[in-house]
């Protein structure tokens, strides 16, 4: 029997493991794995990654300095030490977090991006093995822009809400998108509630297939990739979508489900039969840039509150790593 996992590979998307849990990304045999300091710091928790913990503690005293460079060390090490277990089973590609309070500083996103690649190849993992996750600010835009054409370093725009995110995305030539399906949800919950959406007519949804269907009528190669789901419903309606990086959870429940999973997105239907969707650019126009978001509400709202809860638990992970230095 097809399990609606199997149907939705079938589709031509990619099925990528939204997890820092690399016992279970195992199981679902996915070709990518996500990760951010949230997800990091569920596992970092479990006994079973301590021997990470100890590795990257280890590394951030013999990096020497005081206490807070040790801990810088020792978290961006952390970071290189779950991206290299995970890339032990996976065939793809890991995605791994640049520190979000770095969110509005192009120039330190550039510097701490490299450096996190030259701990990977440190440790033998080469960089088209890795992507650079960035928030998808004003600043993170133009950094990711700069190192995927001067440095050949790999993108994954995240914290992606708002059409003029998108758009700056794929004018910079950033590998990847990561449009936060579940996000939105949450956000039109809260603020203009309606019992309509599921499925198709959930704003998360939306909000994906035109994004889709602007990249695949304008030629351009950044991949979209579905991120941050609240139900496997959300998952279906954006089926044949490049990729979807799901949490294991959803990922069992598709495991565990029969359900057919027809295809929704097509790039050659996106180019042919999709509402044709106005060119507009924002890469080189910052005011605009800034104007077009700040008009999308839902959009600047849960940016700038993702940017706060990634660095929350990025600083909540830096504190246990201080007391393992400190010990």
């Amino acid at each position: 029997m097809t399990t609606s996992l199997d149907a939705l590979k079938q589709t031509g998307t990619v099925v990528v493991s939204d997890s820092g849990d690399f016992e279970s990304i195992d199981v679902y045999k996915p070709q990518d794995a996500t990760t951010n300091p949230s997800l990091i710091l569920q596992a970092a928790n479990k006994e079973a990654y301590q021997r990470l913990i100890d590795n990257a503690v280890k590394f951030g005293k013999q990096k020497g300095g005081d206490l807070e460079n040790q801990a810088n060390a020792a978290m961006d090490r952390l970071l290189v030490e779950f991206g290299k277990e995970i890339l032990a089973i996976i065939p793809g590609r890991v995605s791994t977090e640049v520190d979000a309070r770095l969110s509005f500083d192009k120039q330190g996103t550039k510097t701490k991006a490299k450096e996190l690649i030259a701990l990977y190849e440190s440790v033998g993992i080469k960089k088209d093995r890795v992507l650079i996750k960035i928030a998808s600010t004003w600043e993170g835009i133009q950094a990711a822009r700069e190192l995927e054409r001067d440095d050949g370093i790999h993108c994954n725009l995240t914290l992606l809400f708002g059409f003029p995110q998108a758009v700056a995305c794929a004018e910079a030539g950033v590998t990847l998108i990561s449009p936060f399906v579940g996000r939105i949800l949450d956000w039109y919950k809260k603020n203009q509630p309606s019992p309509d959406y599921v499925g198709d007519n959930d704003p998360g949804v939306q909000s994906v297939k035109k994004i889709f269907n602007y990249y695949k009528q304008y030629g351009y190669k950044t991949i979209v990739m579905g991120a941050s789901f609240r139900n496997s419903g959300e998952i279906k309606a954006l089926a044949g979508v490049d990729f979807l990086t799901i949490a294991p959870a959803l990922l069992e429940e598709l495991k565990n489900d029969t359900a057919p999973v027809p295809k929704k997105l097509d790039s050659e239907a996106a180019r042919t039969q999709a509402e044709k969707i106005s060119k507009v650019t924002y890469i080189d126009n910052e005011a605009e840039f800034r104007w077009a978001l700040l008009q999308e509400q839902m959009a600047f709202d849960k940016l700038h509150e993702g940017i706060k809860k990634f660095a929350e638990d990025g600083e909540t992970l830096k504190k246990l790593l201080r007391q393992k230095l400190s010990a």
